[in-house]
């Protein structure tokens, strides 16, 4: 069975279900990525002047399995292992609209706070994970609450929708 692109045979109950909910953003996103680097271009200056301050926190597998979730040894159910909610972002240092997402991302992480946890992980470094979750686009976000499935999107989306989404999916508001 495959579902865009990816094969499903080899793929867990729960991370077939994941993949199988993920909106087709792709063309939303790459136009909204467009409007997001367009009116977010000085701002991404001068929060690259403040990266001592951020508050993105960047995961390897090692991390992910020991933070999030343990895909291995426990392959047949999602179980999260935070003490929040997370939101992680799937992303590469080339890709434009992953640029552009880069400081909403820590703009959101500060208004936040310790409510949430806003995770990075670079899908050249880490391909192993990124193929796990059959991330075939970039930047993909995954919303994750403290019970129930997570969700993904595609495309680096505004602020208003990603705020939207970590109150509804993430903190059930």
């Amino acid at each position: 069975m495959e579902s865009n692109g990816v094969d499903m045979e080899g793929m867990n109950m729960d991370f077939k279900l994941i993949l199988e909910g993920i909106a087709v953003l792709g063309a939303m996103g790459a136009i909204f990525g467009a409007l997001l680097a367009f009116a977010a271009g000085s701002q991404a200056q001068t929060n690259n002047k403040n990266a001592k301050n951020m508050k993105t926190i960047a995961l390897t597998k090692a991390d992910f399995l020991k933070k999030v979730a343990d895909y291995e040894k426990n392959p047949e159910e999602w179980k999260y292992l935070g003490d929040k909610p997370a939101l992680i972002d799937f992303y590469a240092s080339w890709c434009g609209p992953c640029k552009a997402l880069a400081p909403v991302l820590e703009e959101l992480a500060a208004e936040y706070g310790d409510r949430i946890y806003i995770y990075k992980i670079n899908t050249e470094e880490e391909q192993e994970l990124a193929a796990a979750f059959g991330i075939r686009s970039i930047p993909t976000l995954l919303f994750i609450p403290m019970e129930g499935k997570p969700q993904m999107a595609q495309g680096a989306l505004p602020k208003a929708s990603l705020k939207e989404a970590i109150d509804k999916v993430m903190l059930g508001k």
